[in-house]
């Protein structure tokens, strides 16, 4: 696996590939990596001639300093797995290589219509910008022909997919399915600070999703959000939200006629770590 750490040698790297006809897969990374991470590899092998990953901890989506200084970084241990997984190249830039001369200058002017404006938006304000930001970066270090997004960052992904469609971006996002724990907790590099009694209850997120799904036929939505909510409210959790909303639009709907696409969210603090999920309860062909 080749390691680059210069932006401007993974742009001409990447570049002299695309101009041998070769197609490029992306898997952008903070690190932390698990086996949710190593199946976007896996899946990018499949489908493309070249699979490239990056790992940078992006400062400008963190509006929190104390998150950002708790992420963790392991980038050696991280190197291994993508190796391992089959990754030809792993990008390790800085943040001076991701942003010369600061981070303001790099910020995309981009209506988002809305879609940050809900669920984690309020409670991480500039959040999905410093994500649109640092995306458009590495896309234009890194000129995939393919950029792969695990479905576990719903609102993430979403708002990726509207920048693409937007900006006129000649890469295809390709969203791949939520790799889950035996129990079905959505792998995350979150999940290592929960302690044992949370985590041992952290599949209480994955049981109650499962139930809207099979509600979502027989109960009306507002019914399935209020059991949700009571269902999660268990000793030591406190939910943020849970949500059924157009998964194009990410609007909450009042009924579930006429739209192709409806997806349950919901956010949950576990002690002091917040857990994010999903799950697609009347989903169409699908989702890119």
């Amino acid at each position: 696996m080749r390691r680059i750490y210069n932006a401007q040698k993974a742009l001409a790297y990447i570049s002299d590939l695309k101009s041998a006809s070769k197609t490029i897969g992306f898997i952008p990374t903070m690190g932390g990596l698990h086996q949710g991470h190593y199946s976007l590899i896996e899946q990018s092998k499949n489908a493309n001639d070249v699979t490239v990953s990056s790992i940078f901890v992006n400062p400008t989506q963190f509006n929190n300093t104390e998150d950002l200084d708790k992420y963790p970084r392991t980038i050696e241990a991280d190197c291994k797995g993508l190796e391992e997984a089959g990754c030809d190249i792993v990008f390790l830039p800085t943040i001076d290589e991701i942003y010369p001369g600061g981070a303001a200058q790099f910020e995309v002017s981009l209506d988002l219509q809305g879609l940050d404006a809900k669920m984690e938006g309020p409670h991480r304000p500039g959040h999905f910008a410093g994500v649109v930001q640092v995306v458009k970066r590495l896309l234009d270090i890194v000129p995939a022909t393919h950029l792969y997004m695990g479905q576990k960052d719903y609102q993430q992904f979403t708002i990726i997919r509207h920048m693409i469609r937007e900006l006129a971006i000649k890469t295809k996002l390709v969203v791949c399915t939520i790799i889950r724990e035996n129990d079905g907790l959505a792998m995350s590099s979150r999940n290592r600070r929960l302690t044992k009694e949370h985590r041992d209850d952290a599949s209480i997120l994955f049981r109650v999703l499962s139930q809207a799904k099979e509600w979502i036929n027989h109960k009306s939505i507002s019914e399935i959000e209020t059991k949700a909510l009571e269902y999660l409210n268990i000793p030591g959790f406190k939910p943020a939200y849970f949500e059924i909303v157009n998964g194009h639009t990410l609007e909450t709907i009042d009924h579930i006629n006429g739209v192709s696409e409806v997806v349950a969210c919901t956010a949950v603090w576990a002690g002091d770590v917040r857990l994010i999920d999903n799950m697609r309860l009347i989903a169409s062909d699908n989702i890119h």
